[in-house]
């Protein structure tokens, strides 16, 4: 029991050492050979005494220290044992499973040392069984292996034989890669027995090679072959030895003479343009050429990997081929923009262009071609969104253009109408069908247009910009209001003289500025916030983005300055007439008045031809005449001075007291209140008309005051003025001012004149209504002759 019992402590004792070491909470707790310069306080160390400690805390410590360690000593013993059961408690499982697998390992190997006899048994019997299989073939299979090998080397053998035959089949097919393969294959055993035993094979086949060579020669500077063809037969030279550096100037050139066939010519991309447009198939009809150009291009894509696995050293001057090809397709598609192309047309033959620039990148990634062609694709991009724009203005500019408004029968036809509906309607359409363009540019899933999506719509809305700035500038050139030093595009007018632009244009253009602020430029808006809002900054450089507000401004002003350029045109044409009128006759000579004079005729013609333009091209009002009963201190002025006139003059005979009556006259303007005659010119028919003839009346003031009239001459113009009250207040809606002015032209002719006597009342009335009737039998007999 005795001799038992040490081995037990020792190993319960090693145990409680590992479950120290393993649990310890202080890590400085070793074993016990690491314990031995332990303090003896240290109640953790497997050395520690307890009644040296308990001699020391006596010693050391009063009452109250001992129970405040006593209930310290207490409260961890307690602790210890509430780890040590919760250990317990959380290995209680782990012993378990362990137990039961342990179980199950004795179960499962119950019985396997028999099963393990069993097999090697088995095995050995394989393995004896196979090595009689063995013994017994191998005299078998070496024969069969020694006739395999015969077999091989008569192969190899009849392949020599055969070999010019064979060489000769590839010459009459021309399959050379073949041959070159079947000759290349059979050297080794040509270089070893070529001059013994297959001395004859040997010369026929150099004999045929040569032929091949000369063939592949032929072949590799040949213009009707194709750059791939070529490319082959120059490495075919080069696997036969064949020194082909002395050649790579020569084929540097051809390949670079061959960049002329791959281009996409301007031409040859409108007539393509064409026929997809015009062919029912246009899918297949589209197929077709662009199959056959990225097979040139894909076969000068392999001449060039081809020439650069050749010739190593030549990669920079490839490298300028590359690029040189991305060149003239973005030349050439410059060149193809400058007429009018649709967006569908653009983007077909971009995508051409851009997959050739993708396949060459693959071939020689070094040049950078894409990088490059990004800049050359931005630049064609923005080219194409300023001739859109452009192509628009020319449009605008044709459908005005167009009409012959200066035929006699304009007016009556309604041409200017008509030129003003078709000028919206080209307008509208136009914006819609830039607008399908555009949209289809930043729907385009390519890569570089996906890339270049911001700055497409920075350029569309400065494109928006310009063109409404440059349509403004149009519109004044084309109405002879500025004139233009430089050539404008598409055979734009440059700066005409009034007298060579039909007026009824001017009107038109005002109108359609007016149009164009109301109409378009808030519906370009609209499209522009709904699709085409953001951009990049980069796009603004060279301009502002779209701000409709300041462009409507723009047009605001131009129909303004175009309707008062309309009112100038019209007024200096009949103050022409007035000019000729009054300085034909000598006034001072003058007979008596017999009829009211022609100019009247003319002046009223021409105010009836200018009713007909505005009734075409402007609304018509809120029509409101200015009776002399609607004014306040005009009445006075009016009604007093023609009282004046028609009363006094009418009552007194002699001269004397006709400048009596004029001198009073003269008192009476300075103490009255003048009519207020020209207001601000509104957008209607009745506005421009009596601003006109306002106008007029003020040129023909001006007018008499430069003549000086006899008796006769004052008479005429008095009978003129008369015959032109009636005609005038039915045309205006302004009858003060009229009034006003036609008695302003009787008091300068009375100012100017040497003996101021009036027609009586009843030779006035007398002439009025033989030019009314004379005037109305003219009217019957062109109405019969219509």
């Amino acid at each position: 029991m005795a001799t038992e019992a040490a081995p037990m402590d020792e190993k319960a004792k090693r145990m409680r050492d590992l479950l120290s070491s393993f649990y310890a909470p202080d890590p400085s707790i070793s074993t016990s050979g690491s314990s031995i310069n332990a303090s003896f306080d240290n109640i953790n160390s497997t050395s520690f005494d307890a009644d040296q400690y308990m001699d020391l805390m006596i010693k050391k410590s009063n009452l109250e220290v001992l129970l405040q360690r006593h209930v310290q000593m207490a409260a961890e013993i307690k602790n210890l044992d509430t780890d040590l059961q919760m250990l317990v408690y959380e290995n209680y499982n782990k012993f378990i499973s362990a137990t039961d697998t342990i179980k199950r390992m004795k179960s499962n190997i119950f019985g396997m040392e028999g099963n393990m006899d069993q097999l090697l048994q088995k095995i050995m019997s394989v393995q004896s069984r196979s090595d009689g299989v063995n013994t017994s073939l191998f005299e078998k299979r070496e024969h069969i292996e020694k006739l395999h090998r015969t077999r091989n080397l008569l192969r190899k053998v009849q392949f020599i034989y055969d070999l010019p035959a064979r060489l000769q089949k590839c010459i009459k097919s021309e399959t050379y890669g073949d041959a070159v393969r079947f000759y290349i294959g059979a050297m080794p055993i040509l270089k070893v027995y070529g001059d013994t035993s297959f001395q004859d094979c040997r010369r026929a086949s150099e004999e045929a090679i040569e032929i091949i060579i000369k063939n592949l020669q032929t072949k590799l500077f040949s213009d009707s072959e194709s750059i791939q063809a070529r490319a082959e037969a120059a490495v075919l030279l080069k696997q036969l030895d064949v020194p082909v550096d002395s050649l790579k100037d020569k084929l540097l050139e051809k390949l670079e003479q061959s960049l002329d066939g791959l281009q996409i010519k301007a031409k040859e991309a409108s007539l393509l343009a064409e026929h997809n447009d015009s062919s029912n198939d246009a899918e297949s009809s589209d197929q077709l050429p662009a199959k056959i150009h990225e097979d040139a291009v894909r076969g000068f894509s392999e001449a060039m990997r081809a020439y650069r696995e050749i010739f190593p050293d030549s990669e920079e001057r490839l490298f300028k081929l590359a690029r040189a090809l991305a060149a003239m397709h973005f030349e050439n598609m410059e060149l193809y923009i400058r007429k009018r192309v649709s967006a569908a047309d653009f983007l077909r033959i971009f995508r051409i262009i851009w997959e050739d620039v993708v396949l060459m990148d693959e071939v020689l990634p070094e040049a950078e071609l894409s990088d490059l062609s990004a800049e050359a694709a931005q630049v064609t991009v923005k080219q194409f969104v300023a001739k859109t724009f452009s192509h628009l203005q020319q449009d605008i500019s044709d459908t005005i253009l167009k009409f012959d408004i200066n035929q006699k029968e304009a007016v009556e036809e309604e041409v200017l109408k008509v030129v003003l509906e078709a000028s919206k309607k080209a307008g509208l359409q136009g914006i819609t069908d830039i607008f399908q363009d555009f949209r289809q540019l930043l729907d385009e899933n390519t890569g570089i247009f996906v890339k270049m999506k911001d700055l497409i719509i920075g350029w569309i809305q400065n494109g928006f910009q310009d063109f409404f700035r440059s349509l403004e500038a149009q519109f004044l050139v084309l109405s002879g209001k500025t004139s233009s030093s430089n050539d404008t595009e598409g055979g734009l007018v440059e700066g005409k003289s009034s007298e060579k632009i039909h007026a009824g244009l001017i009107l038109v253009l005002a109108q359609l500025s007016v149009f164009i602020e109301q109409k378009v430029i808030p519906r370009v808006t609209e499209e522009i916030a709904a699709s085409f809002s953001g951009g990049n900054s980069q796009a603004f450089e060279n301009g502002p983005a779209f701000i409709p507000g300041e462009l409507c401004r723009v047009f605001h002003a131009a129909s303004e300055k175009l309707l008062q350029h309309y009112i100038d045109t019209r007024t200096q044409k009949i103050s022409v007439l007035l000019r000729k009128r009054f300085k034909t006759p000598n006034w001072v000579k003058h007979k008596e008045p017999r009829e009211v004079h022609m100019f009247v005729d003319m002046f009223l013609h021409e105010l009836e031809e200018i009713g007909k333009e505005v009734k075409q091209v402007l609304p018509q009002g809120t029509f409101r005449k200015h009776k002399r009963t609607d004014s306040n201190g005009s009445n006075t002025t009016t009604s007093s001075r023609s009282n004046t006139l028609h009363n006094d003059k009418m009552t007194r005979s002699n001269s004397q007291r006709a400048r009596s009556q004029l001198f009073e006259t003269h008192l009476a303007k300075l103490f009255k209140q003048k009519v207020e005659i020209f207001t601000k010119v509104e957008f209607t028919q009745e506005s421009v008309v009596t601003t006109t003839v306002k106008l007029c009346l003020k040129s023909l003031q001006e007018y008499v005051r430069l003549q000086t009239f006899n008796r006769s001459g004052f008479q005429q113009i008095q009978l003129d003025i008369q015959f032109l009250k009636a005609p005038l207040k039915e045309t205006v809606e302004d009858e003060a001012a009229i009034d006003f002015l036609l008695d302003e032209v009787i008091v300068a002719a009375s100012e100017r004149c040497l003996d101021v006597i009036p027609l009586e009342p009843p030779i006035l009335d007398k002439l009025i209504q033989a030019k009314l009737a004379k005037s109305k039998e003219h009217n019957n007999n062109n109405t019969v002759s219509s």
